[in-house]
C-alpha cells in the first residue's frame, strides 16, 4: 500500500513537471511568440516569461533581427540581348511576427524565392551598361519591388545590393574594344576642338597685323631673331619685297647720270 501511494505521487510530481516545463517559454527580447488556442490566432506574446496552457495553446517563435540572405546566382539576359551571371545579397526582417507566421507557410523560403525572380526581372529591363555604371539605381528598384511584394507576409526588405555581374570572355573582350573606340573617338573630339580653337586664334592674330603693316615686319624681325640663335644650321629665308624697293630707292639717287 505505502509503494503505492509513494507509486501514485511520484507520478503526479513528475506529471505537473512536465506540465509545467510544456506551460514555461522564455523569450529574448529580440524574439517573439505567435500564440496559438485551440488552433486558433490568439496574440503575439514576449519578450520575457511566457505562460502557456498545456495542450490548449502553442506557440511559434519569431525572430525580429534582421536577416542576411545571400541570393543564388541568377543568369540574366539584359535588354541588350547578353547573357550575364548575377548575384545578390538581401537584408530583411520580421515586423508583423503573425502575418509572417500565418500569410506564408516559410517566409525565409518564400523572400528566397521571390528575390531571385525579381532580380532576373528587374535586371532584365536594363542595359547591359546600366548593370556595370549604375549598380545604387538597380539597387533601389529591387529593393522597393520586394518591400511592396514582402508587405503583405509582414516583412520589411531594408537594403539589397548586386554583389558581382560576371561575363563571358568573349564579351570581356568586346567591351575592352569598345573601350579603346570610345577613348580615341574622345581623342579625336579633342583635338579637332584644338584645332579649331587655334585656328580661331591664328585668324584673329592676321586680322591684327593686317591692320598694321609694322607689326608684320615687327613680327618678322622676331623670327628672325629667334632663328639666328640656331648656329647649327644654314637656313634660307626670303626676304620682303618691301625691304628691296626701300633700299633701291635709296641708292638710286646717289648714281651719277650719263651724259
Amino acid at each position: 500500500m505505502i509503494f503505492e501511494i509513494g507509486f501514485g505521487a511520484g507520478l503526479l510530481v513528475l506529471i505537473v513537471a512536465t506540465l509545467f516545463g510544456m506551460s514555461v517559454r522564455i523569450l529574448r527580447e529580440y524574439e517573439r511568440g505567435v500564440v496559438f488556442q485551440l488552433g486558433r490566432f490568439w496574440r503575439v506574446k514576449g519578450p520575457g516569461l511566457i505562460l502557456l496552457i498545456p495542450v490548449v495553446q502553442q506557440m511559434v517563435r519569431v525572430d525580429l533581427r534582421t536577416i542576411v540572405l545571400d541570393v543564388p546566382t541568377q543568369d540574366v539576359i539584359s535588354r541588350d540581348n547578353v547573357s550575364v551571371k548575377v548575384n545578390a545579397v538581401l537584408y530583411f526582417r520580421v515586423i508583423d511576427p503573425a502575418r509572417a507566421i500565418i500569410q506564408v507557410a516559410n517566409f525565409l523560403e518564400a523572400t528566397s524565392q521571390l528575390a531571385q525572380t525579381t532580380l532576373r526581372s528587374v535586371l532584365g529591363k536594363h542595359e547591359l551598361d546600366d548593370m556595370l555604371a549604375e549598380r545604387e539605381r538597380l539597387n533601389i528598384d529591387i529593393q522597393q519591388v520586394l518591400d511592396a511584394q514582402t508587405d503583405a507576409w509582414g516583412i520589411k526588405v531594408a537594403n539589397v545590393e548586386i554583389k558581382h555581374v560576371d561575363l563571358d570572355e568573349s564579351m570581356i573582350r568586346a567591351i575592352a574594344r569598345q573601350a579603346e573606340a570610345e577613348r580615341e573617338r574622345r581623342a579625336k573630339v579633342i583635338h579637332a576642338e584644338g584645332e579649331l580653337q587655334a585656328s580661331e586664334k591664328l585668324m584673329q592674330a592676321a586680322q591684327v597685323l593686317a591692320q598694321q603693316p609694322g607689326a608684320m615686319q615687327l613680327r618678322y624681325m622676331q623670327t628672325l631673331t629667334t632663328l639666328a640663335t640656331d648656329r647649327t644650321s644654314t637656313v634660307v629665308f626670303p626676304m620682303p619685297i618691301e625691304l628691296f624697293e626701300l633700299i633701291a630707292g635709296r641708292v638710286a639717287p646717289d648714281r651719277p647720270r650719263s651724259t
